[in-house]
Order: C-alpha cells, then sequence, then structure tokens
C-alpha cells in the first residue's frame, strides 16, 4: 500500500475529484495555500493499493497540467528608497507536485 499526496491547483481539483469518484479512488481533498504565489491549492490524500499507484499518477498528469499566468510582481524603484511599483510578469502554474511513500499500516474504523 502507497499514501499518494498531490497538491493541485483549485482551478484542477473539482475535475481530478470527480476522475478520482469515476475511478473509484478515496480521496481526502485540504484545501492548502501555495508559498510561491500565495495562491489556493487542493491537497489530496490517497492511499492506495501498490497495483493502482500508476492509475492515480495518470490521473493526475492527465488533469493537472501547467499553463501560463500573469501575476503582478513588487519593483523597488530605487535601492534609497521605499518607492514601489508593481508590474504583471508570467509564470508557470499548475500542475501538480505529488509524494508517493510506503504505508506501514492502514486501518478504517
Amino acid at each position: 500500500m502507497k499514501l499518494i499526496l498531490a497538491i493541485v491547483q483549485d482551478k484542477d481539483s473539482n475535475r481530478l475529484s470527480n476522475e478520482f469518484i469515476d475511478a473509484d479512488i478515496r480521496a481526502t481533498k485540504l484545501s492548502t495555500t501555495g508559498g510561491f504565489l500565495k495562491s489556493g491549492n487542493t491537497t489530496f490524500i490517497i492511499g492506495i493499493e501498490d497495483e493502482r499507484v500508476n492509475e492515480a499518477l495518470d490521473l493526475i498528469k492527465d488533469i493537472c497540467q501547467s499553463r501560463e499566468q500573469f501575476v503582478t510582481a513588487p519593483v523597488s524603484l530605487d535601492a534609497t528608497m521605499d518607492s514601489h511599483m508593481s508590474y504583471p510578469i508570467e509564470v508557470q502554474v499548475g500542475g501538480a507536485t505529488v509524494f508517493v511513500m510506503p504505508v506501514e499500516g492502514f486501518h478504517r474504523f
């Protein structure tokens, strides 16, 4: 048995959740916040049999595609002054960060 932790962008979470339901993969959803863009993420916690790990990973890979997005980044105008100006920059968002870990024991009460 394995434990999968999948951190995905909120925009992908509902569709991925529905795909997990259709595939009979039990997952717990947690609302989380990313550190870099400070935007909403969803973390899925999945306990799954070893032989189904690749099936779950394929679903995550198919649903959670990376894409480009503009964000506003502050820039200092002068090193000696506290004046800042914001301008949009393009960054890559989406995709998924996935951890697969061995499980020593599993219990359902």
